[in-house]
């Protein structure tokens, strides 16, 4: 019997390793974006306004369809992978977390912007970064609280 693509994907007896489906060249591509996406990732933490979060999301997306090893030592990370567990668990992201990572980039982008006050194409760079920043987090669904089991 022959089994076509979206069968075998369904079958639960059948392993579902997406790389060994990606063409080699694919593959390559998305293991470099993956590493681009975790260098932004990282240096979202070091520049305000730049986001971490999507990026290190971008980055074991990539590495799912490229590289199961990539993508379990990205899940092993202490950093990384509590995040991306989540993110693969619930898609989606608490309003909490959501909020804070927006406050928190909107003073970073604030003291930025002050310090480069004489530099207003700078400071248009800067702005622009950060609202494509917050549009990014503004979009990843909101993810509801548990209900508390709290008979009071």
């Amino acid at each position: 019997m022959i089994t076509t693509h979206r069968e075998t994907a369904m079958d639960p007896d059948q392993p579902t390793d997406r790389s060994t489906k990606t063409p080699a060249l694919l593959r390559w591509l998305l293991v470099a974006a993956g590493f681009i996406a975790l260098g932004l990732g990282v240096l979202g933490v070091l520049l305000p306004g730049l986001p971490t979060t999507p990026f290190v999301l971008l980055a074991g997306a990539c590495f799912v369809r490229a590289s199961p090893a990539l993508h379990a030592w990205l899940l092993a990370t202490r950093w990384a992978g509590p995040m991306l567990k989540d993110w693969e668990t619930h898609r989606s992201l608490p309003k909490r977390t959501k909020w804070l990572a927006i406050g928190t980039m909107v003073v970073t982008i604030s003291i930025s912007l002050w310090v480069l006050k004489d530099q207003r194409q700078i400071q248009l760079v800067v702005l622009v970064a950060a609202l494509i920043g917050a549009w990014m987090v503004w979009r990843i669904p909101n993810r509801e609280p548990a209900p508390s089991n709290d008979p009071s």
